[in-house]
């Protein structure tokens, strides 16, 4: 009988190091750009992301929506570019009252690539900015967003 409470007591306490383990850990994922989601225009969330980088508009990225959504709570949204060596892509929709959209960072080798949803107050401009090489590279879309598909 001794010998089974041993291995519960270790079986505990592995668990428990485990979880103080995945605990330490989220705080390395919790470092989040907090000042340029909470940015009121695109010129202070480019700052706050990136500095004093200037943004180029360039025809190498591709941004896809519909013309027309009929629910601006939940606007598909895919950006795609063939620019080399993309290190984030952010979406960027100045008419809502938190203008960034998204953030999405890429390690070395991958596809500029992004497909999501997001969420659209009024009609307004997506802006997709992606940096690579230290520069940045912005597109626009225009999407208008309706009341229920009846033209609002």
């Amino acid at each position: 009988m001794i010998i089974k409470r041993r291995i519960v007591l270790k079986g505990v306490l592995a668990a428990f190091a485990a979880g103080s383990a995945l605990l330490a850990s989220a705080g390395a994922y919790s470092a989040w750009p907090k000042a340029a989601f909470s940015s009121k225009t695109q010129t202070d969330i480019l700052q706050s992301l990136y500095g004093d980088i200037e943004a180029v508009p360039s025809g190498k990225i591709k941004i896809k929506t519909p013309d027309v959504a009929e629910n601006g709570a939940s606007v598909p949204v895919n950006i795609s570019t063939e620019i080399a060596d993309v290190e984030s892509i952010s979406i960027v929709v100045p008419n809502n009252p938190l203008p960034l959209a998204g953030l999405f960072e890429h390690g070395g080798g991958i596809l500029g690539y992004v497909s999501t949803r997001i969420k659209m107050g009024k009609t307004g401009d997506v802006i997709a900015v992606v940096k690579s090489n230290g520069r940045l590279y912005t597109a626009k879309k225009t999407v208008k967003v309706t009341l229920g598909g009846c033209g609002g």
